[in-house]
């Protein structure tokens, strides 16, 4: 006697999901196949009935009738194959991390990063596995990995003696706090930088349009014709910018920007205007602090350390108007260019925001412990390498 098919019985969450999966028009084949088949032993229709209609052996409808039987919409789902062993050893994927997490030159490699065929060649070279290992292998290995070696990072070490202690005074005053102690009612804080040598490019042809399934089409070739720079000071509480474009950057520059800038009565009138600057030529020591404070009594100039110009919150807005109003850029001269960058800067100004700064002198300490610890870790070390055999 042919054995009893397992009885189907649908909820009717299980029922409506069934439905969808047989009349979905992206529903995968398989899934498809095997809601038919339980939609169709849900109606009580015999195996051979439904792999007669379905067109597939009975061995498949017994299956998956027996599996939504006992475990549900669940059942339908494949189960977890093993798939082929492993035939590169655990030692030899460690030994593939490890020269990966090398540079180059500490095997005496003349290159400057490694690729998956430089690995598989120099794994060889120096017999770091029992068997040959091919490039695709190493890269699906350090796909597993969190170590690119074909990838890189452009970054400057901080040399500054004093970088942690100038980088928190500029951090203390983004939280409102100076020397230990909250603004005073009405403090001012201004960031200012340059941004120099904004060429006045004009294309070689006309910039055409962007058209349906095409991006506007800007000419690779351009004249010069002139060139300017953009000084900027950012009022880091109300996000509203003062700019002048002066021929080049120097000290008089700058110092008529600042002169623009505190000739406004909320600044001419604050008991304390704090000037965030970099160390450029035009503001740099001293002198530049002496300059400042004699033209204006109540301006305090702070300068963020050596390679920090990341802490001045003006660089934000040069990113800005780089991309909307300079890039890609067709102008006939530099009287367009200024033109175009003070318009900017206005229409800028009529919704100015002060940006959401969210890094503070306790991530700045956090980052320097990260950046000291990696300094002293060789990435031989690397605790997510493992040279131990597998048991």
């Amino acid at each position: 006697m042919r054995p009893r098919a397992v009885p189907v019985v649908l909820t009717a969450t299980e029922r409506k999901t069934v439905k969808m999966r047989v009349r979905g028009a992206k529903t995968p084949y398989r899934d498809r196949l095997r809601a038919q088949i339980v939609r169709a032993a849900a109606r009580g229709h015999t195996n051979e009935r439904i792999s007669a209609d379905l067109g597939v052996g009975v061995d498949t409808v017994r299956k998956w009738r027996g599996r939504f039987a006992e475990y549900g919409l669940g059942g339908l789902v494949d189960l977890p194959r093993s798939g082929r062993p492993r035939r590169i050893t655990a030692l030899d994927r460690a030994a593939v991390v490890a020269l990966a997490c090398q540079l180059p030159a500490a095997s005496g490699v003349p290159l400057a990063r490694w690729t998956g065929p430089e690995l598989a060649v120099e794994l060889s070279a120096q017999d770091l596995v029992d068997s040959p290992v091919s490039a695709s292998s190493i890269l699906r290995i350090l796909a597993e990995h969190p170590v690119k070696p074909w990838q890189y990072q452009s970054w400057i070490y901080p040399r500054d003696p004093n970088f942690a202690t100038r980088a928190r005074v500029v951090l203390d005053l983004y939280q409102g706090r100076y020397e230990g102690e909250p603004l005073r009612p009405g403090d001012r804080i201004l960031s200012v930088d340059a941004k120099p040598s904004i060429q006045a490019r004009g294309r070689c042809h006309p910039t055409l349009p962007a058209a349906p399934g095409r991006p506007a089409r800007v000419e690779h070739e351009y004249v010069r014709n002139g060139a300017l720079a953009l000084l900027a000071a950012f009022d880091v509480h109300t996000g509203t910018v003062s700019a002048s474009t002066p021929t080049t950057t120097g000290i008089a520059p700058f110092m008529d920007l600042m002169s623009q800038v505190m000739s406004q009565p909320e600044y001419a009138d604050a008991p304390r205007v704090f000037v965030i600057v970099d160390n450029g030529s035009d503001h740099r020591g001293q002198a530049a602090i002496d300059r400042l404070r004699t033209a204006h009594p109540n301006a305090i100039l702070i300068h963020t350390p050596v390679h920090a110009s990341w802490l001045n919150q003006v660089e934000i807005f040069f990113s800005i108007i780089q991309k909307k109003a300079v890039s890609p850029g067709d102008f006939a001269g530099t009287t367009e260019l200024t033109q175009t960058l003070l318009s900017f800067v206005d229409r800028y100004n009529q919704t100015a925001r002060p940006f959401n700064w969210k890094f503070t002198a306790d991530d700045l300490t956090t980052l320097l412990r990260r950046i000291n610890e990696h300094e002293q870790t060789p990435a031989t070390t690397d605790p997510a390498v493992d040279l131990t055999p597998a048991a």
